[in-house]
């Protein structure tokens, strides 16, 4: 099997290829110190198996791993994490791989056996669940075969578009198959429904103010004047929109 390490500190990296390296089955085709190295790798690579760090700076390994789950193949995960006990509850409540650090030779081996491919949504509800609930700093969009991160804080709002939702960032836009109703849930934080079909960066609002028919609308931020849109808010969710940009 193929495997791909991905751990930002180098000796936590060298000791799982020197593990890997004791087992004539597996080879190590690369190694990634974090999320979106990671993700370009495993595209360019197609690993059967990732022996992925949860606790990295930027994009931590439950986000990566999620990210990774929307390959037409994805490769089989298993999480090196120090993760205590009682958190440890919440990978196998979901099927996932883990070994405890420091990692042990038959841990890692018996984890090895038994990978196999990842049940579509597990790591969604990994990402949701307890003490590993984790909110992503990155939508992931599919251009072909490749994937395309937008980071989060570049995102001017979501737009239901079918059976779709349309991401316009800073960059321009993308699709992406998360559901609106998933995304409000997520990012509840930072972005308010203005309509039933578009979220806004509470981030990226300028202004809330009435157009020459009387509607709401907000008018969003931006160096360009593409960027500065004009948005209808429903009567519905009026109230709201004040309520969270008075807030902010």
């Amino acid at each position: 099997m193929k495997v791909l390490i991905v751990d930002d500190e180098q000796p936590a990296r060298e000791r799982l290829k020197f593990l890997v390296s004791e087992n004539d089955s597996l080879t190590v085709i690369g190694e990634a110190s974090n999320g979106e190295q990671a993700l370009r790798l495993t595209s360019e690579l197609q690993p059967d198996v990732v022996l992925l760090d949860i606790r990295m700076p930027g994009m931590n390994g439950i986000e990566t791993a999620r990210h990774m789950d929307r390959f037409d193949e994805p490769p089989a995960i298993i999480f090196t994490t120090a993760y205590d006990e009682y958190a440890i509850d919440a990978f196998d409540a979901h099927a996932i791989g883990y070994v405890l650090k420091p990692v042990r030779r038959e841990r890692l081996e018996h984890a090895l056996q038994q990978a196999s491919r990842l049940a579509r949504n597990s790591l969604q509800q990994l990402g949701e669940s307890g003490e590993l609930a984790t909110q992503r700093s990155h939508v992931c969009a599919r251009i072909g075969t490749e994937l395309k991160l937008i980071p989060v804080a570049d995102i001017l709002y979501f737009q239901a578009d079918q059976k779709y939702v349309r991401v316009r960032h800073g960059h321009g836009d993308n699709l992406i198959d998360d559901s609106l109703k998933f995304l409000e849930g997520e990012f509840s934080d930072s972005f308010v429904r203005i309509h039933r079909s578009v979220l806004v960066s509470i981030h990226h609002i300028e202004a809330l103010e009435k157009d020459q028919d009387g509607q709401a609308r907000v008018r969003l931020r931006g160096d360009s004047e593409e960027d500065r849109e004009s948005l209808l808010v429903s009567r519905r969710h009026l109230a709201d929109v004040r309520r969270r940009i008075k807030g902010r």
